[in-house]
């Protein structure tokens, strides 16, 4: 059928198509969002005080993120490692084809390769991200090497993904990207040092692993937690010290995710070693919403 064909209501077959291409561009980004609110009522939160468009990017990123880590942490009930590593590696295979076309039928894939292509997200991020994700599948433990590694891959790079969003429409985003880079980084080690802790208990008891270099949650105690809560707040103090330089329409929302998790990390150095052992700790709706509306002065 000629491209120039008219349809029903007379708009030229150029036309419908380019309507059509962006309906499904539309569509993906949604999937993305609801990935996002049925996964992370946190970041759901945080992600709201970002402007335009800079939200949808974030988003479409942390969707990717999730549905990857989905993979390697709820397998199916009839699945093993080897059925989660070939669709960890299809999918990708798919994020690398798309990046390169622009175009997926993965819905979320498509809504990433869309933020990748227009904010310069290359393999040289996406790929160690993939890597730590696999690491999941045949690593129980870290030494002081792997770690580094697998927090890099796994969170720094995310926090760089999300640092080249917010940067994207700046009149000099190469340059503020090489300058808040480090803190971004920061950022994102911080969140998963944090996550590592509250998980504790559930990812030696149901998935085997244990993420922290020397630590036996049998005996965790206090000592340990406060030299591991004393590693994450000089990660946060890190970060705290780029945030007002990142783009207004990104800072209050940054600023936010950042006051959670120091909210966290407080509450975790208040908790038992035995609590943080068997209990996932949070912080209350309330009290994050309080939390959060004392950040967002700090991004104004």
């Amino acid at each position: 059928m000629s491209a120039l064909h008219h349809d029903e209501h007379g708009r030229s077959g150029s036309t419908a198509a380019t309507e059509a291409y962006t309906l499904y561009d539309d569509v993906a980004e949604g999937a993305a969002a609801l990935v996002i609110k049925r996964y992370s009522t946190s970041f759901s939160l945080a992600s709201r005080l970002l402007n335009e468009p800079v939200r949808t990017r974030v988003c479409n990123i942390y969707a990717l993120v999730r549905v990857a880590d989905e993979i390697v942490d709820a397998p199916r009930p009839d699945g093993d490692h080897d059925q989660q590593l070939r669709v960890l590696d299809s999918l990708h295979a798919e994020v690398h084809e798309a990046m390169r076309t622009g175009h997926s039928a993965n819905l979320v894939v498509h809504a990433f390769a869309r933020t990748a292509r227009a904010c310069g997200i290359g393999t040289d991020l996406v790929d160690p991200f993939f890597q730590s994700m696999r690491t999941d599948l045949f690593r129980t433990d870290h030494d002081e090497a792997s770690f580094a590694t697998y927090i890099y891959g796994s969170a720094e790079v995310v926090g760089l993904m999300c640092l080249k969003a917010f940067l994207l429409d700046q009149p000099r985003p190469e340059a503020q990207y090489a300058e808040l880079a480090p803190g971004a980084q920061r950022l994102g080690a911080a969140f998963q040092k944090v996550n590592f802790l509250r998980d504790l208990g559930d990812d030696r008891d149901n998935l085997g692993r244990s993420y922290v270099p020397g630590l036996d949650p049998e005996h965790f105690d206090v000592a340990m937690r406060d030299r591991l809560l004393d590693d994450i707040d000089a990660d946060l103090a890190a970060a705290a010290a780029v945030i007002p330089r990142l783009p207004a329409g990104s800072r209050r929302a940054v600023a936010a995710a950042h006051a959670l998790f120091a909210e966290l990390s407080r509450r975790l150095r208040n908790a038992s070693p035995a609590r943080i052992r068997s209990e996932r700790i949070r912080v209350p709706g309330p009290a994050k919403a309080r939390v959060v509306a004392r950040a967002v002065t700090v991004g104004v």
